[in-house]
């Protein structure tokens, strides 16, 4: 390549709006462009970028596995594959940070890596998804619809009798009343309150919510809800929010096309788990809703025990299975307000609402036994296996979501450690625990480490 071409080349990877990364096959960064480096070196644990699978293994660990996984000389391994960083943040989804990462091998020395901010495309599809499901279900049973009048306060100033009749309360006791005392969410259900929706609604025009509800004599029942603001007034120019229109459900959920869509994106395809991008929204509401009121929010997460093995002797479909199996083990012992995830491979991530630490170690104890105790049948062999599990509780210390899954994932590593099929606790509270300030440890080093200690 002449001199002139060499430069223009490398005066467009500099300018290039999207991150390009040149790697060895183990993910050592041998070019990186400023675009990619402005991406990765935010998000890097330690502040250092030399590698791409130990800056991403936080978020996406099984990059890892693709590149182990692919057998041809050359291709693409993974295109426009989502790195939920941070599906939402404290105000919502607005803050949701994702990256979109293409990976493809040149040779069997080396591999190219492009990285894009795909964040705000990631946030106008959830919104397009909702609305998508709110009149997709249009043509789904059901019962009536009930508006509900609010004043810029929140208090209701005007009932249709559709509403008197979805809640159970008469339009003169509700009014003069908040919309809560009537339409009240179940408790550690992930929907939020009124009030977190009026909130959303001030900055996006309108939220749309489903969940369990609760009329006045006790029934459940499954709640669309669309609150809308009204901006009729204007100040200064500008339109000030009003009141508020609210729209309330009651559908029969059914095997509908947009229930399926619904599951297709909050669930992981092949255990029916919830999914990371999904758990991560889940649990920024929690934990929003506990900074409200003051409840614990516990974690836990799991990793099975020498699961490289099961694949190694008895095939990725046994190994497949192992995963739905106790998938659905863990699920049947939980609350019906428990979040149960995977977020990658063989590690699960289970999120207790209401719960302190000691009894999210009771809980995890719980599991651990189960575990071990199933029997889990592949083709003709029957084997056990066991799992390992890291503790942490968020509990009013300002401790974020990363820090205490990080807090969990150390635990875990320490059961590890200490003999597997066991349940290590976070030793104290997570901003002043030694665990917590313990350098990070990558991931990929502490399963290596764990793969080489003796069953």
């Amino acid at each position: 390549m002449a001199d002139t071409d060499l430069e223009d080349a490398l005066e467009l990877l500099y300018a290039c709006p999207v991150g390009i990364v040149q790697a060895t096959l183990d993910g050592g960064i041998v070019m990186v462009n400023p675009m990619a480096m402005n991406l990765l070196l935010p998000i890097s644990a330690d502040g250092i970028v030399v590698n791409l699978f130990t800056v991403l293994n936080r978020y996406s660990p099984e990059l890892r596995s693709k590149i182990r996984e692919f057998t041809d000389r050359q291709g693409t391994l993974c295109e426009n594959l989502r790195i939920f960083v941070n599906a939402a943040g404290k105000n919502g989804a607005a803050d949701a940070h994702v990256l979109s990462c293409t990976l493809i091998k040149i040779n069997d020395r080396k591999m190219i890596a492009t990285l894009s901010d795909v964040s705000q495309q990631v946030v106008q599809e959830g919104r397009l998804r909702q609305a998508e499901t709110w009149f997709a279900t249009l043509i789904d049973s059901v019962n009536d619809f009930a508006v509900i009048s609010l004043d810029r306060h929140g208090i209701i100033d005007g009932v249709n009798p559709a509403a008197a009749l979805l809640t159970g309360a008469s339009q003169e006791v509700m009014i003069g009343q908040r919309l809560d005392r009537f339409d009240t969410p179940e408790q550690g259900g992930s929907t939020y309150s009124a009030l977190e929706q009026m909130a959303i609604a001030q900055r996006d025009g309108w939220h749309l919510d489903e969940g369990w509800r609760q009329r006045a004599n006790g029934e459940r029942f499954w709640c669309q809800r669309l609150l809308a603001a009204r901006s009729e007034d204007m100040v200064r120019g500008e339109r000030i929010v009003s009141g508020y229109t609210v729209v309330l459900r009651d559908v029969t959920r059914g095997d509908s096309d947009s229930a399926r869509l619904k599951e297709m994106l909050t669930t992981d395809h092949l255990t029916g788990a919830c999914n990371r991008a999904h758990f991560f929204e889940l649990a920024e509401r929690q934990r929003s809703r506990r900074n409200l009121n003051e409840a614990p929010l516990s974690i836990i997460v799991l990793d099975i025990d020498c699961f490289k093995q099961i694949n190694d002797n008895h095939g990725h479909a046994a190994g497949d299975t192992t995963l739905k199996l106790l998938t659905r083990l863990c699920r049947s012992l939980l609350r019906a307000t428990d979040t149960f995830a995977r977020m990658g491979g063989e590690e699960f991530v289970v999120l207790l609402p209401g719960m302190d630490l000691d009894g999210s170690v009771r809980t995890a104890e719980r599991l651990r036994i189960a575990i071990a105790a199933m029997p889990v049948q592949l083709g003709d062999a029957v084997i056990n296996i066991t799992a390992s599990f890291g503790c942490a509780v968020m509990d009013g210390n300002g401790i974020s979501l990363a820090e205490a899954l990080e807090v969990a994932d150390r635990c875990l590593y320490r059961a590890k450690r200490g003999g597997r099929n066991r349940v290590e606790p976070a030793l104290s509270s997570p901003v002043s625990s030694p665990v917590a300030v313990t350098s990070p440890v990558p991931r990929a080093r502490r399963r290596r480490a764990a793969d080489l200690t003796p069953p």
